[in-house]
């Protein structure tokens, strides 16, 4: 025994402890055989390192076999209804459609004819109509006169006027291109009225006064659009003008148009021919012909940007202006940069922009403007340097629209109409203080403007605006003939199926013209005087007895006021007209 606890001491394996183990029961056996043997004792040692191993444990598979001998296979079940007929006394109701009222289609008609007579003997004609010949090609026709025999209150001079002009025009449509051409001619009959309120004329002289003055006019144009090609668009036309004083005027237009695109972008690129010539009988001054003959020429190419909420125009005008007459040649470049923004998609829209231009003045535009003009007007262009505005515009629930823009404008060589003054010989019937002329001015124009628009039902809706202009001259005493403030307010109403109304006001607020009755000398300021600011009132109403016959009413300055547009010009007073509309296709 203390052989065995001397060898279990030094033993550090397991094999070590399992040879002391088989020698310890074979020395007990050897001492139970020979008891009276003498057991001597003997030291074995035994060494051994001690190296450690770890075995692989049982790990579970992340996706185990199962093999199984007794597992089947899963057999396909079929299901089938076991369908059994069973008698049903239902029988369903039959049902009944609902009537759905169906809007009234309005129909359309290609031609109408209007006719009205009124106080002033005065007539309203108007015809129009459209020729469907194919599918593809149409002609219209449209005619319009209005005139009047006159009858102003306290005028000594015939105050009647004609205006009539007819326009005829052809389109065809073809798959790869639109082409038109337009024709028309013009007749208008005015009187220089306006003599001054000085007693300086006599029974003869007011006698031997021919006021009367006749414009005509013609014209001829084209245009052809191409489809899907660079040469977009181009658009031609000629007008003459000229009146029964020896006055002409010729007007030639050209405006080819380019586009195309650059990194999904739009480039168009218009290219600008303008070339007017004329004159007047009378000269401008002793042995100086009053004659002119101007030709500018332009290109300005516009890069249209389009984005989710963006659209930006980015362009310029390049311009040379050619006045052989006066040998006054120029070269200018203008911007013309636009840009609009979806704040709020199309209830709030900022936008703005920087443009200008060469605005041609013509003898047709001046009398458009003021049939009073005198046949001795000195024509040159207009040098619109920039016009740069900013705005807001938008909608408000489908009922309301606005529009507010402020600007700030620079002109060279504005063109404003004055009164002219007694310095003209007394020879033709607008030398007697009654008639106008331009002067050319350097003008900055500051202005606001606000337009609201309510569509307060389909039937009934209401528009406002109203403008403000501050005007700063460089030689002019003042803005000669420009109002400072503007207003108006436009309304239409179907009252019920057969009767409507509308209404239009107007306000126009002061306005200074040269007094031609005060003699000055320079460098004194040169007379002036103010003409009073004017409201006019205009209504109408009118029945329909079917779809296609009508009467109206129109009441126009139903405010009676003889005021004055012009120096000396007063305009009629109540005016009353009623007639007849008739629409018809053939």
């Amino acid at each position: 025994m203390i052989l065995f606890l001397s060898i279990l001491k030094p033993v550090r394996s397991t094999f070590g402890l399992f040879v002391i183990i088989v020698f310890g029961l074979h020395c007990g056996a050897i001492a139970q055989d020979d008891d009276e043997q003498t057991l001597e004792t003997e030291r074995v040692v035994i060494v051994k390192a001690y190296t450690p191993t770890i075995s692989d444990a049982f790990k579970v598979k992340s996706t185990p076999v199962l093999n199984d001998s007794v597992t089947q296979k899963k057999k396909q079940i079929r299901y089938s209804i076991f369908s059994v007929p069973v008698a049903s006394t239902f029988t369903p109701a039959k049902g009944k459609a609902e009537n759905i009222d169906k809007p009234q289609q309005i129909p359309l008609y290609d031609n109408y004819a209007t006719l009205g007579v009124g106080n002033f003997t005065s007539v309203l004609a108007e015809f129009y109509s459209n020729f469907q010949l194919n599918r593809t090609d149409n002609v219209g026709l449209y005619l319009h006169h209005n005139s009047s025999q006159g009858g102003i209150e306290d005028v000594v001079l015939d105050d009647k006027f004609y205006n009539t002009f007819l326009d005829l025009n052809y389109t065809s449509r073809t798959k790869d291109f639109v082409y038109g051409i337009e024709v028309g001619a013009e007749h208008q009959l005015y009187n220089w009225y306006g003599l001054p309120d000085i007693p300086v004329l006599t029974e003869e002289q007011l006698e031997g006064i021919d006021p009367q003055q006749n414009y005509f006019g013609g014209k001829l144009g084209g245009k052809f659009e191409f489809k899907d090609k660079y040469f977009n668009k181009v658009v031609v036309s000629y007008r003459y003008f000229g009146d029964a004083l020896g006055s002409r005027e010729n007007r030639f237009i050209a405006t080819p148009t380019l586009e195309f695109n650059i990194a999904d972008e739009i480039v168009t690129t218009n290219i600008n021919i303008d070339y007017l010539g004329g004159g007047f009988e009378r000269e401008l001054q002793a042995g100086v012909l009053n004659d002119y003959k101007i030709l500018n020429m332009g290109i300005q190419p516009n890069l249209l940007v389009l984005r989710d909420n963006l659209t930006l125009n980015l362009g310029a005008e390049i311009v040379y202006s050619v006045d052989s007459q006066r040998e006054n040649n120029s070269f200018h470049i203008y911007p013309n940069v636009t840009a609009s923004y979806r704040l709020l998609g199309e209830n709030v829209i900022a936008y703005g922009g920087l443009e200008g231009g060469l605005k041609q003045n013509t003898y047709r535009d001046a009398v458009q403007i003021n049939p009073y003009v005198s046949p001795t007007l000195e024509i040159r262009p207009t040098d619109n340097q920039f016009d740069t505005y900013v705005g807001l515009k938008g909608k408000v629930y489908d009922m309301v629209s606005y529009n507010f823009r402020g600007s700030l404008r620079s002109e060279k060589n504005k063109a404003v109409l004055v009164h002219n003054d007694e310095s003209l010989p007394q020879l033709e019937g607008y030398d007697f203080q009654n008639s106008f002329s331009y002067r050319y001015d350097d003008i900055n124009t500051i202005s606001a403007y606000g337009e609201l628009n309510f569509s307060i039902t389909k039937k009934f809706t209401l528009g406002a605006t109203a403008e403000y202009f501050n005007y700063s001259t460089d030689n002019e005493e003042a803005a000669w003939n420009l109002p400072e403030i503007k207003a108006s307010i436009i309304t239409d109403y179907q009252i019920t199926e057969q009767w409507f109304a509308g209404a239009q006001l107007f306000f126009v607020g002061e306005r200074r013209d040269v007094d031609t009755s005060v003699l000055f000398t320079p460098p004194a300021s040169e007379p002036s005087l103010t003409l009073d600011s004017y409201f006019d009132a205009n209504i109408n109403i009118g029945y329909r007895f079917n779809e296609k016959l009508s009467v109206f009413v129109k009441g126009n300055n139903l405010a009676g006021e003889n005021y004055e547009r012009w120096t000396n010009y007063p305009v009629q007073g109540i005016q009353v007209l009623g007639g007849l509309t008739y629409k018809f296709n053939y």
